[in-house]
């Protein structure tokens, strides 16, 4: 089992586009006898992590907060929280290098031609490939104590002589402001906002003030969001609770063999009936031809996918999956019409086809 992991920076961001993979037409000419090799993918998770990451931070007079403000769970202490928000997989296709093959057209056909993703993997035939729309990873912004409380402190407060002394003339401060509140709301105000946006400027500003200065009792709380995404090749056969990655409280996501967090288990079981064929060996010799001469192309099985973390399902779906699946075959015949050519739509990230028009 490979695993490899990419931390996308993304503080600052609400959303990621990812864009899709570039298509090249390659034209069916004469100097390669009318042929085009192309590729089937075959099935990988990227399955992506949304991270929020807490920064707990004490204020300046958290042991005076019951005292003098009736708070009895201050924050007591600087530390960092990491906490698993959501949890989403995308199947992704890569290039089945094992499954390369030639569609061969004849002479006559009116200029076919096939689109092919820069990694090979096949997208349309005699048609232009439909755009794909952009996958967007959405990444809540994060939040930050809005000001320096200290900005708000009266000279008397900064002169004080004891850090006591200046919680009390602080508190007052904060009930201060909170009568001012009440006053206005009743309209009992010596001085009365003249109108509705005056009136929302003031309480603005007494609402903020006021959580600013209370948070030199409370602590405050900085929030960060970011993405790790792991991506992951199944193979043909059932996978039963793998560690995909470990997730630490104090860390975040980490490695999987590091021990420091608690593992994120990735379960795969095939849904898909096989069904075996009892052909006849002429038979096998027409079905080997058919593959060699015509489109080939990628039927995907059903599974379904867990994910779980400390006993819980974070995730459970079914997906499709080309390892569990089967292949079947356009005949050579199909294409020979110079008229109209059959054009053929591909799912690129299955290899399955999504439309034949002809």
């Amino acid at each position: 089992m490979n695993f490899k992991y990419i931390l996308l920076s993304a503080f600052a961001l609400t959303s990621i586009s990812l864009p899709a993979q570039k298509t090249t037409r390659i034209n069916a000419v004469k100097a390669d006898n009318y042929g085009v090799i192309y590729t089937l993918p075959k099935t990988s998770f990227e399955i992506t992590l949304l991270v929020k990451k807490s920064i707990y931070r004490p204020g300046d007079f958290y042991p005076y907060a019951q005292r003098y403000l009736g708070i009895d769970n201050p924050i007591t202490e600087e530390k960092v929280v990491h906490t698993l928000e959501n949890v989403s997989v995308v199947n992704k296709g890569i290039p089945d290098k094992s499954n390369s093959y030639m569609i061969q057209f004849q002479p006559k056909t009116l200029e076919p031609f096939v689109y092919l993703r820069e990694d090979g993997v096949i997208v349309s035939v005699n048609a232009e490939p439909e755009l794909d729309k952009k996958e967007e990873v959405v990444i809540p912004t994060g939040e930050i104590p809005p000001v320096n409380p200290r900005r708000y402190l009266f000279q008397e407060t900064l002169m004080a002589g004891s850090v006591a002394k200046q919680a009390e003339l602080v508190a007052r401060q904060i009930f201060d402001l909170r009568r001012s509140r009440a006053d206005i709301l009743t309209g009992e105000a010596d001085n009365m906002p003249p109108d509705g946006n005056a009136y929302k400027v003031v309480m603005d500003e007494i609402n903020l003030q006021e959580q600013a200065l209370t948070s030199l009792f409370i602590g405050s709380v900085q929030t960060e969001y970011f993405i790790q995404t792991y991506t992951y090749v199944p193979d043909n056969k059932d996978i039963n609770k793998i560690v995909l990655a470990r997730f630490s409280e104090k860390l975040g996501p980490v490695d999987p063999d590091d021990l420091a967090g608690e593992p994120l288990f990735l379960s795969l079981l095939n849904k898909t009936v096989s069904v075996p064929l009892n052909l006849s060996e002429n038979e096998l010799k027409k079905l080997e031809k058919k593959f060699n001469e015509g489109l080939v192309y990628n039927v995907p099985g059903k599974a379904q996918l867990t994910i779980e973390f400390k006993n819980n399902i974070l995730l459970q779906k079914e997906i499709d999956v080309v390892q569990y699946g089967s292949q079947d075959v356009l005949t050579k015949k199909m294409f020979d019409n110079m008229k109209q050519p059959i054009q053929v739509f591909f799912y690129p990230e299955l290899g399955a086809i999504k439309q034949i028009i002809q």
